[in-house]
């Protein structure tokens, strides 16, 4: 074990060994517990061989006190971990299996019928947890902090997710930036509801506790009524979810009797700090949960590429609508078009983004790695303004930004007026090529089924709202995409929109 030390992160869990870890279905753990499972796993992984040398381990493990343990145990092995998502189908685990080259898939057996066939097929060795956890002790490598520690997979809108290689010094700093900006310590308590192939339930949810010493209760996959219940039981100090998460709470607590709304909202008082990530938080989400619970949500901004970049911060204004400025030892800048750095307030610009935090390469796609870059900034491909200091997302340049009539326009802007509509529950909006404009606004909307709304009365109350966007007289507003709109049709949320 001694040449681990080396790691932070298990340098932090042997100071802290006592402590709670984790806590699951299965009961409650240690980390001096989390530290004998990983060195098990790691011996497993290691059949005899002094080092893994950065091989990829894949690791299909549900949530709970055996993934972290898998975790671990493939960084003390000397492996690169490679987190599969547990409901993808087997044609998007088989490419992600075989364009990392993944050397060995470590598997709960309850994955075991979904995974041991594509290993076999992909002649890849396949270990189940409860065979690694079995392995003796051994002798494990002295880790680099510059080695490679994670690979996770992202999409993008044109082209074949790509590898997003982190290193154990990049995973340490997204860890401390986060630990000294939401004030994390050993007392705090968080319950944890989010995937684990993402870098917001990886490093926000998971490391960040184990890190501080606190306690990371894991609950199988999100429901919202177990999550409210939870609430209710008292402990739980700190909570992460994406919006759409809120939205469900927010549903679940609307649909309770008052006595029951009252506990859900009492149990809130307790609980420290409430964040909100992965995707633009809806103001009127944002408003709406302020009143049910008294937090007002903190909203970051991140990407698996970085981690975290920006945040609303821990003491003072949370601006709804904004991200917020940039966390710790993270250097932030705005870049226009022509890539001139922007220095006025209110001048959109691309964020890019330079630290520690910035992972190392996509993996085995070095021109894709280059062209990521500009003049050794990470170019997100995130468009913002600086309003009065903070932060404001307007969206992706590929998909968010429309180009209508000589007008750069915010689709995130049109769908938070569109929410406005009291008939109106969901909406997504997007660019649609036009001969005449360019492209054409054109939204998606889902209504709540409280009351009626003519298709005709909506565009006329739309083209009032998005007077100030100048566009008035060219707003398209339908119900429904047309089969010929679809088609053209990127934003995954319209998708969405026409599942419920």
């Amino acid at each position: 074990m001694s040449g681990n030390l080396t790691l932070p992160i298990i340098k932090r869990a042997q100071t802290q060994q006592q402590h709670p870890a984790i806590i699951d279905a299965q009961g409650e753990y240690s980390h001096a517990q989390l530290l004998s499972a990983s060195q098990k796993i790691a011996a497993g992984l290691l059949q005899g061989r002094p080092d893994l040398q950065e091989a990829r381990v894949a690791l299909m493990v549900p949530p709970g006190f055996e993934y972290a343990a898998a975790l671990w145990g493939a960084w003390l092995a000397g492996g690169v971990a490679l987190p599969l998502c547990i409901s993808h189908p087997a044609p998007e685990l088989e490419y992600v299996l075989q364009d990392s080259a993944a050397e060995t898939v470590l598997v709960h057996p309850l994955f075991e019928e979904k995974l041991r066939p594509l290993a076999g097929k992909l002649n890849i060795r396949f270990l189940l947890t409860r065979e690694a956890s079995s392995a003796e002790e051994c002798p494990l490598p002295a880790i680099a902090e510059s080695r490679r520690a994670m690979i996770l997979y992202t999409s993008g809108t044109t082209s074949r997710p790509k590898g997003v290689v982190t290193t154990h010094r990049n995973i340490t700093s997204q860890i401390t930036t986060l630990i000294d900006a939401w004030g994390w310590t050993a007392e705090d308590r968080i319950l944890h509801v989010l995937p684990l192939h993402h870098t917001h339930g990886i490093i926000n949810a998971l490391l960040c506790p184990l890190w501080a010493g606190a306690a990371c209760e894991m609950l199988p996959q999100f429901d919202a009524g177990t999550v409210w219940d939870r609430f209710i039981q008292g402990k739980i100090t700190v909570f992460m979810a994406v919006p759409t998460v809120y939205i469900k709470l927010i549903e679940f607590w609307e649909n309770a009797t008052e006595e029951e709304q009252r506990k859900m909202s009492q149990a809130c008082a307790g609980m420290r700090l409430m964040v909100s990530g992965s995707a633009a938080l809806p103001v009127s989400i944002f408003e709406k949960w302020k009143a049910i619970s008294g937090h007002a949500l903190l909203e970051r901004y991140g990407m698996t590429e970085i981690g975290m970049a920006l945040s609303n911060p821990l003491h003072g204004e949370r601006r709804p609508g904004c991200i917020g400025l940039p966390l710790p030892r993270v250097q932030i800048r705005l870049v226009d078009e022509s890539g001139k750095e922007v220095n006025d307030e209110e001048t959109p610009g691309e964020i890019q983004v330079k630290g520690e935090n910035v992972f190392l390469e996509y993996w085995r796609r070095p021109e894709a790695t280059r062209e990521a870059f500009a003049e050794g900034w990470f170019r997100t491909g995130d468009v913002a303004v600086v309003e009065s200091g903070y932060y404001r997302i307007l969206g992706r340049s590929s998909v968010d930004i429309i180009k209508t009539g000589g007008y750069k326009v915010s689709a995130l802007e049109i769908e938070e007026i569109l929410r406005s509509h009291p008939c109106i529950k969901e909406c997504a909006v997007v660019g649609v090529e036009d001969s005449e404009w360019g492209e054409r606004v054109c939204a998606a909307v889902v209504l709540n089924g409280v009351n009626s709304l003519n298709l005709e009365e909506l565009r006329r109350w739309a083209k009032e709202k998005l007077a100030a966007y100048k566009i008035p007289s060219r707003l398209l507003v339908v119900d429904e995409l047309p089969r010929n709109v679809m088609g053209k049709v990127t934003k995954p949320e319209v998708k969405g929109l026409f599942r419920d």
